[in-house]
């Protein structure tokens, strides 16, 4: 799926999905979170990864 038709289908912009894309996101609202899990039919460990920043 294009980065574009995903952001349509969740209601965000294409740059706040990049943003989510690229790692630089700060945080991540759960229903933006559940509307790309419903869109993309996974769960969010299929698309999250822990990372320790020290």
């Amino acid at each position: 799926m294009k980065l574009n038709d995903l952001a349509l289908s969740v209601g965000i912009t294409a740059q706040n999905l990049s943003v989510l894309k690229s790692g630089r996101a700060k945080a991540i609202r759960f229903s933006t979170l559940e509307a790309i899990c419903k869109t993309l039919e996974c769960q969010p460990g299929d698309i999250l990864i822990y990372e320790v920043n020290e």
